[in-house]
């Protein structure tokens, strides 16, 4: 990955952890609220691996972390973790495959809801459980709504000279 295409994922992420924080935590839609930022992460990671995912969601969750104020690191330890394992399934199975950005968000929205409820317990932080699984339906058909739109974004934005430029893919050994 070139440095230009560097510095285009991590605005795009910058912009998405922006319209998170300030509009998309004021919007309610099936009783979720849209996480856009997961969703472009999704997006970088399933185009260009699992090392831009973890790097790319480490930035993003330090970002939301500090923008919110809440615990340092919590977001950022759960977004990387995501980035990198959605960016290894586009390494190995998920290329070029037309339900992977759908099954890749469907599968990272319901882990990232369950892995932050399991931090703020072990942290001792009010964590709502209830409310949290309670909107996890509507949370996933959200995020999977806005998936076409937001891939279709990073696909053009990452593309250089017309073609669209992937990580080298990987081979499994047995």
């Amino acid at each position: 990955m070139s440095p230009f295409d560097t510095v285009k994922a991590a605005l795009l992420l910058f912009v998405a952890a922006i319209l998170q924080v300030s509009v998309f935590t004021q919007v309610h839609v099936l009783g979720g609220v849209p996480d856009i930022l997961l969703v472009m992460l999704v997006s970088i990671a399933l185009l260009r691996g699992s090392i831009v995912g973890a790097l790319g969601g480490f930035f993003a969750g330090l970002l939301v972390d500090t923008a919110t104020l809440g615990t340092l690191g919590l977001t950022s330890l759960v977004l990387t973790i995501a980035g990198y394992w959605i960016g290894r399934y586009g390494e190995t199975t998920g290329r070029d495959r037309t339900h992977a950005p759908y099954l890749s968000v469907a599968v990272a929205s319901v882990a990232v809801a369950i892995a932050t409820l399991a931090l703020e317990f072990l942290l001792q932080q009010p964590a709502y459980g209830q409310r949290v699984l309670f909107h996890l339906p509507g949370l996933v058909v959200v995020n999977v709504a806005l998936t076409l739109p937001v891939f279709r974004l990073c696909r053009r934005a990452l593309r250089r000279g017309g073609t669209l430029e992937r990580t080298a893919e990987v081979r499994l050994l047995g």
